[in-house]
């Protein structure tokens, strides 16, 4: 049976741990083939710098051939059908890492090609991301079940996968965010429900005070996201309040770490000089995107 990667929940908790104990093992050097003669297109409509370089690497390093291919060269819904564009790597390549606007494309490439189908961004999760963000809170707290994640921001695609994440490995979520910018319902009713089963706790909150009490790890975004652009104007007016900064830091456990997927905009969601504290995990959450997708990728091709 084939096997996509296009949200948090087509894994298990356990299979997430696996994932986790595996990219432990290619951070300190452990190597593999499992792409030897295999090639994987990256079809990317949205540029990125730790995406791309992750992915590329990631293959590379695994013994395959990555191919970029970038909105201008492909047109995904405007050159040329997603369907087609599916069938026709298909036929070429043996898996595809897509980077899209709308999810319901990777629904439509992973419906039309026999081999792996990876969801590098979409508007309704990013899955990789948040497998790097639970790897790198094990890697720093030494667990994940009853560790206290709290976001702030923007209820988007990286917060429904971390939500989902959490929730899934027995870590609590927290998330605060204005009204109007709420996480997806559906995802929110599904979290609960993976809740109730790993002994998570989840709280949906407004204020960013309340939400960062006594927590262990502190999680933003940025407050405008590519195609939002329009709206950064009002958004700024709206997350007004929600920026991770000091004083916002001192509300949690003193060992507490901060967390974003990055680029960050500094002096909006997130406080100038505030990544260059100790508190800071972002850049080895960034190098970790590389060590959990050789992980992601050497399971898919192993199904």
């Amino acid at each position: 049976m084939k096997k996509d990667l296009l949200s948090v929940a087509d894994l298990t908790g356990e299979e997430i741990y696996q994932l986790i104990n595996r990219a432990i093992e290619f951070k300190k050097g452990s190597t593999s083939k499992a792409l030897s003669r295999k090639s994987v297109a990256l079809l990317f409509e949205k540029p990125s710098l730790r995406t791309r370089v992750s992915f590329e690497l990631a293959v590379e390093q695994l013994g395959g051939h990555a191919m970029y291919l970038s909105p201008a060269e492909v047109g995904l819904g405007k050159r040329e059908p997603a369907e087609d564009v599916a069938r026709v790597l298909a036929r070429m390549v043996d898996a595809i890492v897509a980077r899209t606007f709308s999810h319901h494309t990777l629904q439509v490439l992973a419906g039309h090609t026999k081999g792996p189908v990876i969801n590098a961004l979409s508007d309704v999760e990013h899955p990789c991301q948040a497998l790097a963000d639970v790897f790198t809170i094990f890697e720093k707290k030494g667990r994940l079940k009853g560790v206290d994640v709290t976001y702030i921001g923007d209820g988007n695609n990286c917060a429904h996968s971390l939500f989902l994440a959490c929730v899934l490995t027995g870590a609590n979520f927290r998330i605060a965010t204005p009204a109007g910018y709420e996480m997806n319902p559906d995802i929110v009713t599904q979290g609960k429900r993976l809740a109730a089963l790993s002994g998570s706790t989840v709280s949906i909150l407004t204020k960013p005070e309340e939400a960062t009490r006594d927590t262990d790890v502190v999680y933003t975004d940025v407050w405008t996201s590519m195609g939002q652009e329009s709206e950064a104007v009002l958004r700024r007016a709206a997350f007004a309040g929600y920026q991770v900064n000091a004083a916002l830091m001192a509300k949690a456990r003193k060992d507490a770490i901060i967390m974003h997927p990055l680029p960050a905009h500094y002096g909006e969601e997130v406080a100038i000089g505030i990544l260059d504290t100790p508190a800071s995990a972002v850049f080895d959450e960034a190098e970790n995107r590389l060590h959990i997708q050789k992980a992601v990728i050497e399971r898919l091709f192993k199904e």
